[in-house]
């Protein structure tokens, strides 16, 4: 049987991933996410997930790689990973009262018959209206909100009650992973669960 392997080094994909019971290895892909460009955010999860599962799958003769990326999207424009807390307070205070928008890109490839199928999540979210004291004290609470494309972690104790509405997949926006597409995917490249 081919090996999966999940183009990626991220904690919560891989945890997540293992929730299908599906045997895989996780190889981060190492791809310089500038040469994408500044698209709209379809294109650019869409882009991003190619070149890292082509990044990846260049290395193995007989694999079904997996290659995902997401981006947050708030009026338009996609949301960057913070990079200081203060940015972070911004993003958050800016996210208050809200809607918005996740979006995951999902690409397969074959490298032993090169089928390849790609796939879109988005999902919706609604934030409530948060006091700058709440964003604060999340802040404080999560070291690393630097490492989420929204600006905070919705598995948080504190920032799991930020979200009042979820349209679309819940996996999609608490893992980084829509696992309800992964079957269907891993068909579309001949791989049989």
């Amino acid at each position: 049987m081919q090996k999966i392997i999940l183009a990626t080094t991220s904690p919560y994909r891989i945890e997540a991933l293992k929730f299908l019971g599906i045997d895989f290895e996780a190889e981060g892909s190492k791809v310089d996410e500038s040469q994408a460009g500044r698209k709209d955010p379809e294109e650019l999860v869409k882009t991003l997930s190619r070149l890292k599962a082509e990044a990846v799958a260049k290395n193995h003769s007989d694999a079904i790689v997996i290659g995902m990326d997401s981006v947050g999207c708030f009026n338009g424009k996609i949301l960057e990973k913070p990079k200081s807390k203060q940015e972070a307070f911004e993003r958050l205070k800016s996210l208050s009262g809200n809607g918005f928008e996740f979006y995951t890109g999902i690409h397969m490839v074959n490298t032993s018959t090169q089928a390849k199928v790609s796939k879109i999540v988005k999902s919706e979210l609604f934030m409530r209206e948060l006091s700058e004291t709440e964003i604060n004290q999340y802040l404080e609470q999560d070291s690393n909100y630097n490492t989420y494309a929204l600006g905070f972690d919705p598995l948080k104790n504190i920032s799991s009650s930020f979200i009042t509405k979820l349209v679309g997949s819940y996996n999609n926006v608490l893992r980084g992973i829509p696992l309800e597409v992964i079957p269907e995917m891993l068909s579309g490249v001949s791989y049989k669960l």
